[in-house]
């Protein structure tokens, strides 16, 4: 039996026997009024929680909003305070986890399923979801542990055990800490690395198609893990450094095309803002009815920024921060910019541009680099760019959330371990079409919300006390921003 064969065998029974049973849990999916209307109850998990903890906390989505950028842009940092790095590079690496493949991609297919009011429903899910960050990263930053040495370990496989046991309910924490560390290390290995391995040498490939061969994806896989490895080799101090430049260049990128073209089609652009909002409520048939249009947005949303998973709380915990809270306000901004702003910006280009009607636009990210392309004909070099960069900062990010998960479980000393084994799933990524693994890493992703939503829906209470302390003193006060306006 030769390579090839063997790998296909292993993808069809990994598949069949550990993909499918857990997928059968994760992505259980609530018939709405058809069989052909599905809404995965994962994605229905998320939506609650988010919902909760934007009454919980009075919606502090809205009212911490202009605090939240004041706390990016260091008005209320002070020297000396612990962490690792700043509140720009948290943020930062935490949204290049999540600004991705899906931004492109993800929201042409929820268009093309169902219809333009899916960016309504997606928008809406975004603002609910800046609560769950809000809540899951101020968690990270109240229970991380620093070490002697100054390094920082936090997340929710931190938060879940300390912050439950201290409610009374340890063995509960261990069990749900540990879940969490699993599904955090399977998501690093697939979702969060091989997938994107494999789609960016596939755009690569697509732009390039000299490179479409078994050499080219094994010099693009070396190359991708040589400059992985670079940087995840110094820590969370280099990841931080890399994303707080690329993250607001590819951003800025993207949205500055998106902004051109719709300053072209400035005199369609009402029409299509109000396809959109009516959409969202009287939909057509062909895209699933109301329900339908409603389930494609809170997907979308749900998968891209991954509110509610307890993944950002890993980057969030080693910001240099003496205030959790404050932390938790930076958090909540992720979704903004991930969600309202990104995929918003592709879904207002692909209806403004009418490529969700156009029917050789095809689907996926072919129909937003047909969008993009319908004004700009070279913009498929530079998508094929961005999918690069997307991915090698999620990858970056990724790569420290399963470090720090992996060290939860097995101790610090086996992190070289963890590090030789990501890099390995990069390179094969580029090489091997893995179906199963990849599909097994991002169901780990999703997973991960199970755990998570339960501790923090439990430590709620303390969240909101820290909560109500920090706006108090904030409002009389006692916090005096930096520059003393």
């Amino acid at each position: 039996m030769d390579l090839s064969a063997l790998l296909a065998f292993f993808d069809a029974w990994f598949a069949a026997w550990i993909v499918a049973p857990i997928s059968a849990v994760i992505f259980f999916d609530l018939a709405f009024w058809s069989d052909a209307i599905e809404l995965p109850i994962v994605v229905v998990w998320l939506i609650l929680g988010a919902g909760f903890f934007t009454l919980r906390f009075q919606f502090v989505n809205v009212r911490g909003f202009r605090h939240a950028i004041d706390c990016v842009r260091g008005r209320y940092t002070r020297p000396g305070e612990t962490g690792e790095i700043s509140h720009f590079q948290a943020l930062s690496a935490a949204l290049s986890a999540t600004v991705g493949l899906g931004n492109i991609a993800g929201v042409a297919v929820a268009v093309g399923i169902g219809g333009p009011g899916a960016v309504f429903w997606m928008v809406l899910a975004g603002a609910l979801g800046m609560s769950s960050k809000f809540a899951e990263c101020t968690l990270g930053q109240k229970y991380r542990i620093v070490g002697e040495n100054g390094r920082v370990i936090g997340g929710g496989m931190i938060y879940l055990r300390r912050g439950l046991a201290e409610l009374g309910h340890p063995k509960l924490g261990r069990v749900l800490a540990a879940v969490f560390a699993v599904m955090c290390i399977g998501g690093s290995f697939g979702g969060g690395n091989m997938f994107q391995s494999n789609q960016s040498f596939a755009q690569f490939a697509n732009v390039f198609p000299a490179a479409d061969s078994a050499l080219g994806a094994v010099l693009f896989g070396g190359a991708l893990v040589f400059f992985v490895g670079l940087v995840i080799i110094g820590g969370i101090r280099r990841i931080g450094e890399v994303a707080g430049f690329l993250v607001p260049i590819m951003c800025s990128l993207y949205v500055v095309t998106g902004l051109v073209i719709l300053a072209m089609h400035a005199g369609d652009l009402g029409d299509a803002l109000g396809e959109i909002v009516h959409d969202a409520f009287v939909p057509s048939a062909v895209a699933g009815g109301f329900v339908g249009s409603l389930i494609q947005g809170f997907r979308r949303a749900a998968f891209s920024n991954e509110a509610g998973t307890g993944s950002a709380s890993i980057a969030h915990s080693a910001a240099a921060t003496d205030e959790p809270i404050r932390e938790g306000m930076v958090a909540l901004l992720e979704p903004f910019i991930d969600t309202l702003v990104v995929c918003t910006m592709t879904g207002l280009v692909i209806v403004v541009t009418g490529a969700h009607e156009a029917p050789d636009a095809g689907s996926g990210i072919a129909m937003t680099s047909w969008a993009f392309a319908s004004v700009f004909p070279w913009f498929e070099y530079v998508l094929s760019l961005t999918a690069i960069l997307f991915a090698f900062s999620t990858m970056i990010t990724w790569s420290y959330y399963g470090e720090q998960s992996w060290a939860a479980l097995f101790g610090e000393r086996s992190i070289l371990a963890y590090k030789v084994i990501f890099l390995a799933f990069a390179w094969a990524g580029a090489i091997f079409t893995a179906g199963a693994v990849i599909d097994f890493g991002d169901m780990m992703i999703l997973g991960m919300a199970f755990p998570n939503i339960v501790g923090v829906v439990m430590l709620s209470g303390k969240i909101r006390a820290d909560l109500d302390d920090y706006l108090g003193r904030l409002r009389s006060g006692e916090m005096v921003p930096v520059d003393g306006g």
